[in-house]
């Protein structure tokens, strides 16, 4: 009985340019609005940009569009290099890093699939920095004999570094400007505004229009406020800024619910303006949370430390001030 020969094809490197098209914005527009998460990815694989040869540089990047559209639109046209994009499932470089996706198994991988070794005669593979987390640089290097190279943490200092393959203090430092904080605004805005409105419509009905719009403010302070005056709320845990944040936010809607209530009895009068500060509070703290693993003031044990410390007390909070709500509603409907 003759045996079955078995063939490996090497799969072809793709051709890519720097240009962005229309479609990449309006890709790129979705990616930004949380719409169709899981479907902003390019297939992974080696890719071609301009007329490359043996001793072209090879860059490594994530298969989320953002990340490879971020990179090749870095280089010129004069830039003649490969670049290896890893299966990330359409995660970026940072968070695909700290998942395991962006790792030292997919980058050996993915070197042996595409038979980068046979195409090109040096042995170096660039990363962006913000991918060190995931790849363990002398595993690849025993494996593969590719040597990694960290490049700096911004694709638009990408030119300056290939001068001299050196990256300075300043391409080091990761940044988190007010501009780099409100991108991420959209995204949670979009995720949320469908459960907002329902929410608001219940409270507006069920206690009145203060109620519905401290559910607003809430939720607004928590996607917009924090990520813009996140580096000048005092502590450290995300939480407790939220908690600081939600509370502030609340305060006016509770002298508000004080001053003007118009309730029978002193207890009514003080639960209802004593819910807004049980409720909205943790709204907000548990929306900051979402920050966590898109900002550079978080670890992951500092994140799951976080989460064991602060959230039995958002739950409590929040379904003591719900139940105070739900009473006064009760209180409110039944003419008391």
């Amino acid at each position: 009985m003759s045996g079955t020969i078995f063939t490996f094809t090497t799969p072809p490197v793709h051709p890519t340019t720097n240009h962005l098209t229309l479609s990449d914005h309006w890709d790129h527009l979705l990616a930004r609005l949380g719409i169709h998460r899981s479907g902003h990815l390019v297939e992974p694989g080696l890719y071609s940009l301009g007329s490359t040869t043996p001793d072209s540089p090879v860059f490594v990047t994530a298969n989320y569009t953002l990340s490879f559209d971020a990179l090749r639109s870095s280089l010129d046209d004069r830039m003649n290099c490969y670049i290896l994009v890893l299966d990330t499932k359409g995660i970026n470089v940072w968070c695909a890093a700290g998942k395991g996706t962006f790792g030292t198994g997919e980058l050996v991988n993915r070197i042996h699939i595409t038979g980068l070794a046979d195409k090109v005669n040096h042995r170096v593979l660039i990363l962006p920095q913000l991918g060190a987390t995931g790849v363990s640089a002398h595993e690849v290097k025993k494996i593969t004999g590719f040597r990694v190279e960290y490049g700096p943490v911004r694709v638009a200092d990408l030119p300056a570094y290939l001068e001299t393959h050196h990256a300075t203090p300043e391409m080091r430092r990761v940044q988190f400007n007010i501009i780099d904080r409100l991108v991420l605004f959209p995204v949670e805005f979009v995720k949320v505004i469908p459960y907002l409105l329902v929410i608001s419509i219940i409270l507006y009905f069920a206690s009145g229009p203060l109620a519905a719009a401290g559910a607003a403010a809430a939720v607004l302070s928590g996607i917009f406020l924090f990520p813009l005056l996140l580096p000048f709320i005092p502590t450290k845990d995300f939480s407790s800024k939220g908690f600081i944040l939600g509370g502030l936010v609340a305060l006016p809607f509770a002298l508000a619910a004080y001053r003007y209530g118009m309730e029978p009895t002193p207890c009514i009068h003080i639960s209802r303006a004593i819910a807004p500060m049980l409720v909205m509070p943790p709204v907000t703290a548990f929306i900051s949370l979402n920050f966590t693993g898109s900002t550079t003031f978080t670890s992951v044990t500092g994140v799951r430390k976080e989460i064991s410390t602060y959230t039995r007390v958002m739950a409590w909070m929040f379904a003591s001030g719900t139940a105070t709500l739900i009473i006064l509603a009760i209180v409110r409907f039944m003419g008391w």
